[in-house]
């Protein structure tokens, strides 16, 4: 399975609930999501038909898979991963995620979403460790130093000074004036914000 390519509202509404797919317009009254409560497709109905198991897996697996921007693919390989570490799968997976470079810059406030923050990576406009870097799946370790380039910081500086106003979670520390931030510790998944059901998840693989 490729990557989403219908309207991100679309996608939240899916959902039932804000993905922050958009960035900025996900804070405003144009969000997909505050002006449609109901999924797309769906017409008026008397009552909803209950859910399924199967139902309540896939949307919990789907929802995370575009939170994170992740593909079919790319998401088994996670689960792989984490199913080799010590301790909670879905926690393990979650980190995981987390540790994603892109998400890593969105989170850090150097970018309104995940999808633009994998965009600026790509284009080249940051370096880990003082080496230039455009793979926005690089798991990130504690200690790693991500900064945007100094011959890149004009282009890229409306962008930041746009999403700056979001705070940075305890495990960043964040510097605007520089555009970097340094990974303080691993993240921790109950701080997240995101209501993702990882159990739900690794049931779904394990059918």
């Amino acid at each position: 399975m490729g990557r989403e390519t219908g309207g991100k509202c679309k996608q939240c509404r899916r959902e039932g609930e804000k993905l922050f797919l958009k960035g900025e317009r996900c804070y405003t009254r144009s969000c997909g999501v505050t002006r449609k409560s109901k999924p797309p497709g769906e017409g008026p109905k008397r009552r909803r038909p209950r859910r399924s198991q199967y139902q309540l897996h896939l949307r919990a697996k789907q929802k995370a898979r575009r939170i994170y921007g992740i593909r079919e693919r790319q998401f088994r390989n996670y689960l792989a991963m984490a199913k080799r570490k010590k301790g909670v799968t879905g926690e393990a997976l979650l980190t995981l995620l987390e540790r994603r470079m892109d998400n890593m810059v969105y989170r850090a406030g150097l970018a309104s979403s995940r999808q633009q923050a994998r965009q600026m990576i790509t284009h080249g406009h940051f370096e880990l460790n003082g080496r230039a870097t455009n793979v926005p799946s690089v798991l990130l370790r504690e200690g790693d130093l991500v900064a945007v380039k100094e011959g890149r910081r004009e282009r890229v500086k409306a962008i930041v000074e746009a999403a700056v106003d979001r705070d940075a979670p305890a495990w960043l520390e964040r510097n605007v004036d520089t555009m970097r931030f340094q990974v303080l510790a691993m993240p921790n998944v109950e701080l997240t914000g995101q209501n993702i059901e990882a159990n739900l998840i690794v049931e779904f693989y394990s059918r």
